[in-house]
């Protein structure tokens, strides 16, 4: 068991619901009667919890999250400019909340070798998508959108104001730009004279009706005769959160002729983006993710089939630099121009696994493998789990490279050595569980740790000589305090063996964090919650709704069965074929280690889950009827051949299963007999928990008719029921007012069915 409660150190459509969180938003104080006896006195500082979900949810998740940072050199080198940018819920206006911030560091002789000053207010960031900051920081390119017309401006802003302006919609050349994920990106070449940035190919324009229909209406001309009819052909796109990407294309925009091209030679059967200039400006570098014969859903799948290619300008031929067969992506080149990192998979199989990092010497084109796929994690590197490399992780040397990975329980930041492949941890034993890199330039490290009961601070660091990193002496930018009432600790879970197999794989241990609240009276209701994915992890960062939910008085057991990331390549294997078993054992081995273990009441227990969680979650209800009072599920799996035909991602049916996917293969009978066999639907007629359901009806992951269809059976059986739909949510139920009045909701009815814990004559709780 390993444990951390400490504070910042030196290392450092709306349900119900939706009207109590909306009368609380508006600062309405909810009635009694609307909130549960358990939830009563006050935390150390702040709301009480007698306040109600809303209120606890208001208060935590008003700490901001940094995305983004840059720095600029100032004169002499010794003095550095740190700009970020930040978000957070701005509850009452229902939207995200986007502002910068401004920093001055200037290095001194003492040990921490930092000091940090806030140079200006923090301002708000109006209508701005994306943001990249030159080679030498004297340049910061925009993409904005016009409010009033929607539009998409490109623009280049300096020390005497906005110099370029650029109406993209205008100019016609495409569509629109992509500004987050796989694809999106905005790149700076060398010289600082050309942008480059990906967008979705334009597509013909609508039709006019047909003039049949319209009387006196014109046949079309002879030039738009080739369009007609083709309004309606569907267009592929990449699956859920990328429903409208489609073909990307990348496009280049020259600052002197303000001059708008988009780039040609790119294979026709390529999907490009993760776009940067190569070494003097003579070509592109980019990940091409295949899309014959037809696109798979890209979401959270490191495991498509990409390759790392360069475009040389001159001559317009494309080289494929990484494999011919495997899943690259996220490259980066060093400071030197001489190396380019990147990470590379295997092509199918689990949607996320362990990964390679790759490295090709430019001029050789020779390439070799930095640190290769963990099977079994070691105490000092448990294997790449990240999606993509920090946009800028090399070191002045171009050496030395960092980023942030899943290690067990915790992400932490490694230094990797790319000529002596070796890896160090530089935040392994820190009181924070989760370390992300924002930047590294002129070896300053600018990162954000948090943990359980800690919201992000913002600290930065000296990277010393190699062979000297550790330890390093993180400095407070912008340091958050400790959360009152949460405390935290992970458990380790030791499996017995249970079936036939590698003796490892078999009773690998997993890890459990349990959060738990510091200001009540044990023993506490308990929440599980095992995570989606499934190969994903609960790694130990601050999250609002988890600490919200402690601060009403419940424990929190957020479960990293086998088949988590951060444990091994083994670990994520040892999964396929055994979905809904070995993944459910282990969350129910969890729950009786910890009320073994820990002052909870077994009594009250309740499940919190979405996706592949839920499915975890249904399967505990149908073999354990009486364990669990409540349970709250978003977008749940809970009938797996219904998913073949309606999801992004059908090569995962077969892949759960340990069946091998092709793009031709078909359903057979005993296969989808074995699907459902595998479903909790096919048990439904044991579950006598109430549930409450939450979906978003423009789900491309998981169809959103299968909450529908367990919705149903369950009312029909008398089992209390309960659906939430939200017409323009996605899997992740994603958006703030989403994302609030789901929070709200479950935590309502978590806390009507669970009720309050008996007390004996002392006044103590009892079971």
């Amino acid at each position: 068991m390993r444990g951390s409660g400490s504070s910042w150190r030196a290392a450092t459509g709306r349900g119900a619901g939706a009207g109590l969180l909306l009368r609380a938003l508006a600062g309405v104080p909810l009635r009694a009667a609307e909130n549960s006896p358990m939830a009563t006195g006050a935390t150390e500082k702040g709301v009480k919890a007698a306040d109600g979900p809303a209120a606890c949810y208001r208060e935590l998740s008003r700490f901001p999250a940094v995305t983004r940072a840059a720095l600029r050199a100032a004169a002499g080198g010794q003095t550095f400019l740190l700009y970020t940018e930040c978000s957070r819920p701005d509850l009452a206006r229902r939207r995200l909340l986007r502002f910068g911030r401004h920093y001055s560091l200037r290095r001194t002789a003492g040990r921490e070798g930092l000091a940090v000053s806030r140079t200006a207010l923090s301002a708000e960031i109006h209508n701005q998508l994306l943001s990249q900051d030159s080679p030498t920081g004297q340049r910061r390119a925009l993409l904005k959108r016009c409010p009033r017309q929607g539009h998409e401006l490109l623009e280049v802003w300096d020390s005497g104001g906005c110099s370029h302006s650029v109406d993209l919609t205008a100019v016609g050349k495409h569509g629109e730009v992509y500004t987050e994920g796989p694809f999106a990106c905005l790149a700076w070449s060398h010289s600082e004279t050309r942008l480059l940035y990906v967008a979705e190919k334009s597509q013909p324009k609508r039709q006019p009706p047909c003039p049949w229909d319209v009387p006196g209406a014109a046949w079309p001309a002879a030039e738009d005769e080739d369009e007609e009819g083709k309004q309606f052909v569907y267009h592929e796109d990449w699956g859920e959160t990328l429903s409208t990407r489609s073909e990307p294309i990348l496009c280049i925009l020259d600052l002197e002729s303000l001059s708008l091209s988009v780039l040609e030679g790119v294979p026709e059967h390529l999907s490009p983006g993760q776009a940067l200039w190569s070494p003097n400006d003579h070509g592109v570098v980019f990940v091409g993710w295949w899309h014959k014969p037809f696109r798979l859903g890209l979401n959270a799948c490191s495991n498509r089939r990409s390759g790392i290619f360069h475009l040389d300008l001159a001559s317009g031929c494309c080289e494929l630099l990484s494999a011919e067969n495997g899943s690259a992506c996220s490259p980066q080149l060093s400071p030197d121009g001489q190396r380019l990192l990147y990470l590379e998979g295997v092509v199918g199989g689990p949607h996320r696994q362990c990964l390679c990092l790759r490295m090709v010497t430019w001029q050789t084109r020779q390439t070799v493998t930095v640190l290769d796929v963990v099977q079994e994690p070691t105490e000092a590197f448990a294997g790449l789990y990240a999606e993509v490399l920090p946009p800028r992780c090399w070191a002045a040397d171009s050496r030395r490279a960092v980023l942030g990975t899943p290690q067990r329980s915790r992400t932490d930041l490694l230094l990797v050595d790319t000529e002596a492949a070796t890896v160090t941890n530089l935040t392994a034993g820190s009181p924070e569980g989760c370390w992300e890199l924002l930047t590294l330039q002129w070896d300053l490290l600018v990162a954000t740790c948090s943990a359980p009961h800690h919201p992000p601070s913002l600290v930065v660091a000296v990277l010393p000589p190699a062979g000297q990193e550790l330890s390093l002496d993180w400095v407070p930018v912008e340091d958050t305090p400790t959360v009152p009432g949460v405390t935290w600790k992970t458990l380790t879970v030791q499996p017995p063996c249970s079936r036939q197999g590698p003796a490892a794989q078999d009773t690998q241990a997993f890890e459990a964090l349990l959060l738990s609240p510091s200001d009540g009276t044990p023993p506490h209701p308990l929440v599980v919650c095992p995570h989606g994915g499934p190969h994903a992890v609960f790694d130990a960062r601050w999250r609002p709704s988890m600490a919200a939910l402690c601060r009403l008085g419940f424990a929190v057991l957020l479960v990293n069965y086998r088949g988590s990331l951060g444990f091994g390549q083994a670990s994520i294997s040892s999964l396929l074929s055994h979905v809904g078993e070995q993944d459910v054992a282990d969350t129910q081995l969890a729950v009786e280690q910890a009320l073994h273990r820990e002052p909870l009441d077994p009594h009250r227990l309740a499940l919190l889950a979405g996706s592949h969680g839920a499915f975890i979650a249904l399967h505990l209800l149908t073999r354990e009827p009486e364990r669990y009072q409540a349970c709250a599920l978003r977008s749940p799996v809970s009938n797996l051949p219904a998913l073949l035909g309606t999801s992004d991602i059908p090569d995962w049916r077969y892949t759960s299963l340990g069946l091998p996917y092709s793009f031709e293969r078909v359903p057979r009978a005993e296969e989808v007999a074995t699907m459902l066999l595998r479903s909790p639907i096919s048990q439904a007629a044991q579950v006598q928990t109430p549930v409450l359901l939450c979906v978003g009806a423009r789900d491309r992951r998981v169809s959103p008719m299968q909450a529908l269809e367990l919705y149903r059976v369950l009312r029909a059986r008398g089992v209390p029921a309960r659906l939430l739909w939200y017409p323009e949510g996605g899997h992740a139920l994603a958006g703030v007012e989403t994302e609030a009045d789901v929070f709200t909701n479950c935590a309502h009815w978590l806390l009507q069915h669970l009720g309050q814990p008996r007390q004996d004559g002392t006044g103590r709780h009892r079971p």
